[in-house]
């Protein structure tokens, strides 16, 4: 099993009904807002044409809402284009209502914000350029307000209001990305955690299956050679050729049976029927690397203290825990992978080293975090699910290279897991 998954096709989580939401909260701000200026503060704007821009939104909204289940997931393009609208309609009432000096121009951030949190970076640098487009444009071409004590703002003021504007619009948008980025990669990591144990499980009951199914076909298979072994002696076969060729066919056909059943003997995944409830670390990492060896890598296991080496509790996060830094090990390795095992009364210590290259300079700060690399053969994500494993069992995992190359990874396990 791979646990060096790629993350992809991950639902940008955004709902349809969230934004039908937070587009009729927008709706009515803005009615409001111009219902106010125009009759309770006396400013002179356009109130049918900005009540025709706001009618337009609603009937969009309304669409939105009757054309699709408000339940579902809205998809990169179908969001976009949502939001898309929204800074067009906003850019419009503002060009009508003042421009860049109408205070609420603040309110271009809005959709941004929602872009850099929800979707892929291209859309949120069209989106960021749009509203940059939007300020530049409102700050020169607009209806002005007027009320009836006027006053002139001078040039520098709007000069400033626009650029400090545009700079608020690029340092949201980066910031706001990247942390959305980040929650994105820790919530993707863990969903394929998840996945990767459920998908472990299943085969752990498989191989439970399996193991009993040996149990069961071994004795009547058993039986079968012993009997097709006498008849092979029995007089009349040997002097019947033909007889004798049958007997031969099936013993041959129930050899492929043995061979069929020994293989799945052999499965690690059936080392809880094999170990039951307890194994050795040495074993573990023996049938790990017998199950994910398909180099030709050579193991070396050293066990320190030498001698009776003591059993740990059966459990799955420790087996796909180590069996993930293992397959890493054998994957990044030139010719050797060495375990050493070290032990106490209190813990295990661990240390799995490769002869390859190590860990590469440009990811090793990030070893330990859900960073996927599409060089590396996702080993970042691997040691991310292997780390969360062992310490969900209060182990812990520590990452380094060595100085004659190799990377090397250090385990600690307390005594009574």
């Amino acid at each position: 099993m791979n646990y060096s998954v790629k993350l992809d096709n991950i639902p940008n989580n955004i709902l349809l009904i969230n934004l039908i939401k937070i587009r009729w909260l927008a709706i009515f701000g803005q009615l409001f807002a111009i219902l106010i200026s125009y009759y309770y503060l006396e400013i002179f704007i356009p109130v049918f044409s900005c009540f025709l821009i706001i009618v337009v939104s609603a009937f969009v909204n309304l669409f939105s809402f009757f054309r699709k289940k408000i339940n579902n997931y809205l998809s990169d393009n179908e969001a976009f284009y949502f939001l898309l609208f929204d800074t067009l309609q906003l850019g419009i009432l503002l060009y009508l209502t003042g421009g860049i000096y109408n205070p609420f121009s603040l309110l271009l951030i809005a959709p941004l914000i929602i872009s850099a949190s929800y979707l892929p970076i291209v859309f949120s640098v069209i989106l960021s350029l749009l509203s940059i487009i939007t300020v530049i444009l409102i700050s020169y071409f607009y209806i002005p307000i007027t009320w009836n004590d006027s006053f002139n703002v001078p040039n520098v003021f709007r000069y400033g209001l626009s650029l400090s504007l545009i700079i608020s619009l690029i340092f949201i948008a980066i910031y706001v990305y990247l942390l959305a980025n980040s929650s994105r990669n820790i919530s993707q990591a863990l969903f394929h955690t998840r996945s990767v144990l459920a998908n472990q499980k299943k085969l752990s009951e498989i191989g439970s299956l399996s193991a009993a199914a040996v149990h069961e076909i071994s004795t009547p298979l058993n039986t079968i050679f012993l009997i097709l072994n006498d008849l092979r002696d029995e007089k009349f076969v040997r002097n019947n050729s033909e007889i004798k060729k049958e007997i031969e066919l099936l013993k041959s056909q129930a050899e492929k049976c043995r061979a069929i059943l020994l293989t799945l003997s052999r499965n690690p995944q059936n080392l809880k029927d094999k170990f039951f409830d307890n194994t050795t670390l040495s074993n573990i990492i023996k049938l790990n690397f017998d199950k994910f060896n398909n180099r030709k890598i050579k193991l070396e296991i050293n066990i320190i203290p030498k001698g009776n080496e003591p059993s740990v509790f059966f459990k799955d996060e420790l087996i796909y825990g180590l069996g993930n830094i293992i397959q890493n090990a054998i994957q990044h390795a030139n010719s050797i992978v060495k375990a050493d095992i070290y032990w106490n009364e209190a813990q295990f210590k661990i240390i799995i080293n490769d002869d390859g290259n190590g860990f590469p300079k440009e990811i090793f700060d990030k070893i330990g975090n859900p960073y996927i690399s599409k060089n590396n053969n996702g080993m970042g994500l691997g040691i991310f699910i292997a780390k969360n494993l062992i310490e969900n069992i209060g182990g812990s995992i520590f990452c380094k290279n060595e100085k004659d190359d190799g990377a090397s990874v250090e385990i600690i396990i307390i005594h009574d897991t």
